[in-house]
């Protein structure tokens, strides 16, 4: 009997390990920073302060050619809509021609990216560089990669240490970034990606 209780608590203490190791590299698994050069520079909406910046830099690194910023369409700051501000900082950009909004209405990483499907066509191209949040890099590639095939796509990710980091236990404000995105990314893979 009581063999079989060390066992037992052998078993647990062994699975309690195990689970922090899981636990510890989780927020790793939801980053993937791998950019390729691409025809298109295609940044998801949110975050506007980081992700045009990223792309910024990617599109003077030789990433690629332009640049499609994903814009919600009928939000507004004050009397202002997102696309006017979007607008505005494309027109005070060096070079201005290079970058376009794609107005978004769906709220889901799945509805924009069938949204923003009709903006990268118009671009012309065969491969995507899709620039987001650190965190959202995993699921985002696997939505455009399921909800628009046909083309090539790598992902970069766009930091923001006051949202996220890798050890996610050591900020709340990280923990809640990573159980929100752990939810949505499980949600995807066992609901969403088989409707």
């Amino acid at each position: 009997m009581k063999r079989q209780k060390r066992l037992w608590l052998l078993a647990l203490a062994l699975l309690a390990c195990l689970s922090v190791a899981v636990a510890a590299k989780a927020g790793s698994f939801l980053v993937v920073d791998a950019p390729l050069p691409s025809d298109v520079i295609l940044v998801l909406a949110g975050e506007a302060d980081r992700r045009p910046e990223r792309a910024l830099q990617l599109l003077a690194q030789g990433y690629g050619r332009r640049i499609v910023l994903d814009v919600p369409a009928n939000i507004k700051i004050y009397e202002f809509t997102q696309t006017q501000l979007a607008q505005k900082y494309i027109q005070d950009l060096p070079q201005p021609a290079l970058v376009s909004v794609c107005p978004i209405d769906g709220l889901s990483t799945r509805d924009e990216s069938k949204e923003a499907q009709r903006c990268i066509a118009r671009e012309g191209g065969k491969n995507v560089l899709i620039v987001t949040s650190d965190f959202h890099t995993r699921r985002a590639l696997s939505v455009f990669r399921r909800e628009i095939p046909g083309y090539g796509y790598s992902v970069a990710a766009a930091r923001d240490e006051t949202q996220f980091g890798v050890k996610w236990w050591t900020h709340r404000q990280w923990a809640k970034t990573f159980v929100n995105e752990w939810l949505r990314l499980l949600w995807w893979k066992t609901i969403d990606q088989w409707r």
